[in-house]
């Protein structure tokens, strides 16, 4: 799957993704061949943290 490259639309598109199909960033990331540790540089870039316990980046 191609994710979004806008840090902005990225975090809607994971937020979604994650509260809809994924229990988690690590599934999300494992079941779409993505690199977890560059989805979370580029959403800190903006101010973004993964909150493990919501399932969310807030």
């Amino acid at each position: 799957m191609k994710i979004p490259e806008d840090p902005m639309i990225l975090v809607s598109f994971l937020n979604t993704q994650l509260r809809d199909f994924y229990p988690s960033l690590e599934e999300f990331c494992s079941a779409n061949q993505c690199n977890m540790q560059e989805i979370l540089q580029k959403l800190e870039s903006i101010g973004y943290a993964y909150d493990k316990n919501q399932n969310r980046f807030r």
